[in-house]
């Protein structure tokens, strides 16, 4: 299956500050299937053990929270992230346009899309994560979801949304102070099948840039949270793998069903790509290093190193000119 269209190629020229953060992804729900993989609403009732901890998920009125539900929170994550990366002070609240929105998690802008999305905020907002945790000796109970609020603003006489509003949840707060996230590629929002979804964050969290990881076929639908047979599963995986569309990530199942995940092979010509930045970013980039106090040639040096390993990992800039600019102009004050 191919991968949807990049619907916003020239995103960058929009809203930079915004869209131009390399989208984050916390390790905890990599690890654990907290998100369905259904399409149609799921009102099961789960539970995951693991010796003696214990994770019951309690679905909303409208069902569990989707894995494409989960975009909202890698983009609110990635926000935040990118505040705190800058220096700047962080809480728990993000306020943002639904049209940034769209734009970076490569969903269409207006129509029912947006009523979509406050499906999926509903969705994250009331379903119930129920977890014990054992300190000391002693036994706590935490029920917890992963937004503690979330919600529209609407301009009635234009009748368009004005921002959104999401308050995260201290569990994820708590993965965010303890930089508990990873990178991940820009392509995961092109990925149409929850299951290709769900083993990329499984390959980024546990193969990373290790040359290979592998996990036997019934371990590995334990941790999708697949609730199809065996047969099913298999079938599923091998059909990704015959589509071979995972950013960065290639699969394998082999005959006694054990699936093998490697890191594609770079070719070396693309290892360190050339990074090249306009004339008229230059330009600007050396007044902004002029008015903070910077050395240009430091700055850019920077940059392109950091775009350099972020395009070896499927997050080339799409605007090389307007990234740099952006960045430059997060640096702190020299003077």
């Amino acid at each position: 299956m191919s991968l949807f269209p990049e619907r916003h190629p020239n995103l960058d020229f929009f809203v930079l500050n915004i869209t131009d953060a390399v989208p984050k992804d916390d390790l905890a729900s990599m690890e654990h299937p907290l998100f369905s993989l259904a399409t149609k609403p799921d009102m099961r009732h789960l539970e995951y053990r693991n010796g003696n901890s214990v994770l019951k998920i309690r679905p909303s009125r409208l069902g569990l929270p989707t894995i494409m539900d989960k975009d909202i929170l890698i983009f609110v994550i990635t926000q935040l992230m990118a505040r705190k990366n800058r220096g700047q002070e962080i809480g728990d609240t993000v306020r943002f346009s639904m049209r940034e929105l769209c734009m970076t998690i490569n969903r269409p802008i207006g129509g029912d899309h947006y009523k979509r999305i406050e499906n999926a905020i509903d969705r994250l907002q009331g379903t119930q994560f129920v977890s014990n945790v054992q300190t000391g000796g002693k036994t706590e109970r935490r029920t917890f979801s992963m937004i503690d609020e979330g919600g529209m603003v609407k301009n009635e006489a234009f009748t368009r949304n004005d921002f959104c509003e999401i308050r995260v949840s201290r569990w994820l707060m708590r993965a965010i102070e303890a930089n508990e996230v990873v990178s991940i590629s820009r392509s995961y929002f092109r990925l149409r099948r929850p299951l290709e979804r769900r083993l990329y964050e499984i390959a980024r969290k546990h193969c990373g840039n290790k040359p290979k990881w592998h996990i036997g076929l019934q371990n590995l639908q334990d941790k999708t949270g697949s609730n199809a047979p065996l047969k099913r599963f298999r079938h599923n995986l091998r059909e990704i793998i015959t589509a071979d569309v995972t950013p960065f990530y290639q699969f394998e199942i082999d005959s006694k069903d054990l699936v093998i995940v490697r890191p594609r092979k770079t070719p070396a010509h693309q290892a360190a790509p050339n990074i090249k930045i306009p004339s008229w970013a230059e330009d600007k980039a050396r007044e902004i290093a002029q008015e903070k106090g910077w050395d240009f040639h430091v700055l850019k040096s920077n940059w392109i190193t950091f775009a350099q390993s972020e395009a070896a990992n499927g997050n080339a800039p799409k605007n090389t000119g307007a990234a740099f600019v952006g960045y430059c102009k997060t640096q702190k004050n020299m003077r």
